[in-house]
């Protein structure tokens, strides 16, 4: 088996981690995707537009680790209150509160999270080198990769090389 394969094998774990990660209630908002080759240059690309556009130069420095990345996983949260009758954690008074206010119930993020987690996990039990970048995740979003709405999105790429390219990294830059 080629690193390759391995790391396509790695990455499909990886989004059954995340599918089985815990999460608030047992109430499911993740969405999984392992990235092809065109999405990860179409959001390399969409990273660096955003380098450029926004002057976060730390994105071009992502999308040049994602380029030279073997494989890369999605995780992303939907929207959906917890519903929990006690909380406040978004800031609001109640789930209804929330919702009216067009806000998002910040478990949805804390699930996200957790999901993210689990899957780099995966990565780091199969020694495949990994980073969860929200940098990805948001190239991800703005190019509607799940083609539905999607309340955070975070991005995974993974090497298989003999030194990590997201490692040792060099400095973003001023203004990032």
């Amino acid at each position: 088996m080629s690193e390759a394969e391995a790391l396509k094998i790695v990455a499909d774990l990886m989004c059954l981690a995340a599918r089985t990660a815990p999460k608030t209630r047992g109430v499911d908002v993740i969405l999984t995707r392992v990235a092809d080759e065109a999405d990860r240059a179409r959001l390399a690309d969409e990273m660096q537009r955003i380098a450029q556009t926004e002057n976060q130069a730390f994105f071009l420095r992502d999308a040049n680790n994602l380029r030279a990345a073997g494989a890369c996983v999605l995780v992303a949260a939907t929207a959906k209150p917890a519903g929990l009758k006690v909380c406040g954690t978004c800031g609001f008074e109640s789930c209804a509160a929330c919702t009216q206010a067009g806000a998002v119930c910040a478990f949805n993020h804390i699930d996200l999270g957790i999901a993210a987690a689990s899957a780099a996990g995966v990565a780091a039990l199969h020694h495949a080198d990994c980073r969860i970048m929200y940098s990805i995740g948001m190239a991800a979003q703005r190019l509607r990769l799940f083609g539905q709405e999607t309340v955070g999105i975070l991005g995974i790429p993974l090497s298989a090389t003999g030194k990590s390219p997201f490692f040792d990294r060099p400095p973003p830059g001023p203004n990032s």
